[in-house]
Order: C-alpha cells, then structure tokens, then sequence
C-alpha cells in the first residue's frame, strides 16, 4: 500500500540517516503511536522518546493528527474551533477520517516505505480503516491519566477541550477498552507518575516489543 518517495513531515524532512536501531539492532520502518487525553503528557513524552531514537542512530520522523499536513491543517481548525460547537457528529467523524487518510498517504506511508521509524501524536484505530489503507501502528503507547487530571493539565481552551466532564469520562474508558480489547498492539503506561518515570516505562516497553523481534518480522 505504501509508494516509494521521500518522507514528508512538518517536523522533520530530512532524509533518513544510518539507522543502527535501539540496542545494535535495526528495527526501522516502524510506526509508534502515543496516545492519550490532552493533558496526559503526549507532546513531552513524544519529544523525549524522539530524542532517545535519535541518539540510537534512528532518527524518527514526528508527527501528528489531526492536521499534519497543509489540508490536515485547515481540517484541524475546523474541528477545535470553539464556534463549531453545534458540530454534528457525523461531521465530525467524517472530517477526521479526512484528515486522516491525506495522512497516511502523504506522511506516514512515505515514511515507513523510506525505512523510517514514525511517530505519531495520536492516530486512527480500528474504526476508520478505510480511511488509512489498513495502515496500522506497530505499537501503540497510551499515556493513561484520571479525566479530572487531565482537564487540569490541559485547560479548556478549544472545542474539545470545553466538552462537559462526563464526556472526558467517556474517552477516557474508550482508551482503556482499547487497549483491553487489541493487548498485542497496546501498551498502556501510568502518566500520573514523574515525567522521567514515564520516559522510563516507555522506553522500556518499546525495547520489551522490538529489540527481541524476530529478524524479518519488520514492515
């Protein structure tokens, strides 16, 4: 499904560099995605992991949804935009499915066909497989925090934000079914605790699933 070409995130367009892997071993292309509220910590976390890959010689390429790329952008806006609030949900479906098959074909596939690792602010699941050409993450890392924590963090600044408590409940426990329901694909790390205890954790989980993979087990 993927097509060759150079890959292209607002992050981090340079090409690919020598790719020794974590622990000696290469495990590039990769697809990570971290998961979690707004307020459970994904920006710092992403950052860190990045940087950790970088320094193991497989610079990743960052990347986020919704609104990676120029027409993800503008989808972005219309979806956190505080005015929309009368947004129905079919609408709202439909335009993140939007978002994010112009994603996966102009960032993520790319990416992973130039033997990238990719990481990935948030991305679609199972529901919208149709939308993404059945391209599914390798693993994902959800940063699981109480809703109440959370909304702290983060503040009620745009449209989702400013959804009432009982719908923060709501996403929260989809999160967690989630990762009960696909254990092979999730791994689900306390972001309640110390920033560097979560590095730690997750650090350790993406080692615990890709340092011992078999050889030709890669995309």
């Amino acid at each position: 499904m993927r097509t060759p070409g150079r890959p292209a995130s607002p992050r981090n367009p340079r090409p690919p560099q020598a790719n020794p892997g974590i622990g000696g071993q290469d495990v590039a292309p990769l697809f990570l995605v971290v998961e979690g509220m707004d307020g459970a910590g994904k920006s710092t976390q992403i950052e860190r992991l990045a940087a950790w890959l970088t320094e193991a010689g497989a610079e990743p390429v960052v990347t986020r949804e919704p609104g990676a790329t120029p027409i993800g952008a503008k989808i972005r806006d219309i979806l956190l935009d505080p005015s929309h609030a009368e947004m129905d949900p079919r609408t709202e479906a439909l335009l993140y499915a939007a978002d994010r098959a112009q994603h996966a074909a102009k960032v993520i596939g790319p990416a992973l066909a130039a033997g990238r690792v990719v990481i990935s602010d948030r991305y679609v699941d199972s529901s919208l497989l149709w939308a993404t050409r059945d391209l599914l993450p390798d693993l994902v890392i959800l940063l699981d925090v109480s809703p109440e924590l959370a909304r702290g963090r983060a503040g009620t600044t745009d449209r989702i934000e400013q959804e009432a408590a009982a719908f923060h409940a709501q996403v929260s426990e989809a999160y967690r079914e989630l990762a009960r329901r696909y254990p092979d694909r999730f791994a689900m790390v306390d972001a309640e605790a110390a920033p560097e205890v979560v590095e730690r954790e997750i650090r350790r989980r993406v080692e615990e699933r890709f340092v011992a993979r078999p050889a030709g087990s890669a995309r």
